[in-house]
Parts: C-alpha cells; structure tokens; sequence
C-alpha cells in the first residue's frame, strides 16, 4: 500500500512529494472548460494583454486538484475511507502555462473517530510551489483514514 494509515501519521510529519508538474496551456483549456468556467482571465490570450497578468493565468481548480492529487500517491493512496473537506484555500500568486508545481504537504492534526472506531481523522496542510520555489497555492484537508489492520 502505497499511503500511510491513521496510526503511522504523526503531526509536524512533512512530504516533500516527488513528483514535479509542468501545466500546459491545454490543461488550462480542459480544466476551463470541464468545468463550464468562461473567464477571460483563462481562456482569452487578447484580453489578458492589458491586465496586471500579462497572459492567462491557471485556473485555480487545476492548481488545487494537483496539490491534493499528486500528495495522494505519498500520504492516503488506499488507505482513504473518505475525503471530508477543504478548508483554508488560497493562491497567493498565480500560475502560468510553463509553470512547474511541486508539493509539499504537512500532517497538522490527528484524532479518532468518535463514531467509527477503526478509522481516524487527519488534517493535512497542502503548499504548492512553482519552479521558482515561491508559494502559489495552499489548503487545508481534511481526511477519514483507515486505522492499521491488526
């Protein structure tokens, strides 16, 4: 199993993740318009010309989907019963197509379940970083995670 259980998390634990991400323009695209968002501030090159960006910037669903998913792999990858929420997201800077993400993630907290007494709760801070090493994304998530089996 390539994530960890409940009871091997520790808080103040941190993941420098492996694997790195360049977004393209296209993922840009897809993401823009998988989720029916028109904005101009990423699908419209003309627009952006005469706005502090300059260009098009990454949609910020795309940079919160690989902060999460490529933590996964290191951290809940089957050993998740639940992801329970997100809380605190924020993009202090903006991404660009040619930017290249890496992740960080850190454990904060951890509980048991009151109601389900082979799972606890874990609550992660997710920090995502572009090739300049200069934050671009940050969130807070909350997820069930399996106890180890005994």
């Amino acid at each position: 199993m390539a994530g960890l259980y409940f009871d091997e998390f520790s808080v103040g634990q941190t993941f420098e993740h492996p694997i790195r991400r360049t977004i393209t323009e296209t993922d840009n695209v897809l993401i823009s318009t998988l989720t029916h968002n028109p904005a101009p501030l990423h699908l419209d090159a003309e627009y952006m010309k005469d706005t502090e960006f300059g260009k098009p910037i990454i949609n910020s669903c795309l940079t919160l989907a690989l902060m999460v998913g490529i933590s996964i792999n290191d951290t809940t990858l089957g050993t998740t019963v639940a992801n329970l929420g997100w809380d605190e997201v924020r993009f202090p800077k903006p991404l660009y197509p040619g930017d290249t993400i890496h992740i960080q993630t850190e454990v904060l907290e951890l509980r048991e379940s009151k109601s389900r007494p082979d799972n606890g709760i874990v609550t992660f801070a997710h920090r995502a970083f572009n090739q300049h090493d200069v934050l671009v994304g940050v969130c807070k998530r909350t997820a069930l995670m399996h106890k180890k089996p005994k």
